[in-house]
C-alpha cells in the first residue's frame, strides 16, 4: 500500500469533516492506494456514538461517502460531488474498538457519473456497513478553478499502515 497525498493540506480555508487534518470535531480520515482500492483505518470514538458504544449510522456513512470521493481523487484524478448513496447497515460497530477498516472501488464509469462500492469493516474484519455511491464528477478545469484541486499523487514508499 502506498499512503495517498493530500492535495489540500496546507490550503487556507480548507476544513473539510471527512479529511482535513485540523478540523477538531473532524473525523481526519488518511487514505491508501492498495491497487485497485482506497482504504483507510479509523479509530472510532465515544464522540461519535450513536447509541452507547456503538458508532452513530451517519457518521458511518460520513467515513463511506468521503472514502467514495478519494477514490474518484485518486483514480480518476478529479473531483466531483456525491449525487447518490444507498447505504445498508449490516452490523453495529463499538466505539471501543481499536480500529475500523474502509475499502472503496470504483464499479462503473459513464462520462463524468461514476459509480463506487465501499465497506466497512470492524477491528476483526466483519462487513459491518457497506455503500454504494453515484457521483458526479467534475472537468479537470473546473476541479482546478473551484476546487484548488492539480493532482492527487502517492508516497513513493510502499508501506504497512499500523493498525
Amino acid at each position: 500500500m502506498k499512503k495517498i497525498i493530500n492535495p489540500w493540506k496546507g490550503l487556507e480555508g480548507y476544513n473539510c469533516f471527512g479529511c482535513a487534518p485540523n478540523n477538531e470535531s473532524g473525523v481526519k480520515m488518511e487514505f491508501y492506494e492498495d491497487g485497485d482500492e482506497i482504504v483507510s483505518i479509523w479509530k472510532p470514538r465515544p464522540d461519535y456514538q450513536g447509541w452507547i458504544n456503538t458508532l452513530h449510522g451517519g457518521i458511518q456513512a460520513v467515513l463511506l461517502d468521503e472514502i467514495c470521493a478519494w477514490a474518484v481523487l485518486r483514480k480518476l484524478q478529479t473531483t466531483g460531488v456525491t449525487s447518490k448513496m444507498e447505504t445498508r447497515y449490516r452490523k453495529p460497530i463499538d466505539t471501543q474498538d481499536s480500529h475500523i477498516v474502509l475499502r472503496a472501488s470504483i464499479k462503473e464509469v459513464k462520462r463524468n457519473i461514476v459509480i463506487i462500492e465501499a465497506k466497512l469493516y470492524n477491528k476483526d474484519g466483519e462487513l459491518c456497513t457497506e455503500a454504494v455511491c453515484t457521483y458526479f464528477t467534475f472537468s479537470q478545469e473546473k476541479a482546478k478553478n473551484e476546487m484548488h484541486f492539480l493532482q492527487c499523487d502517492v508516497e513513493p514508499e510502499e508501506i504497512l499502515p499500523l493498525i
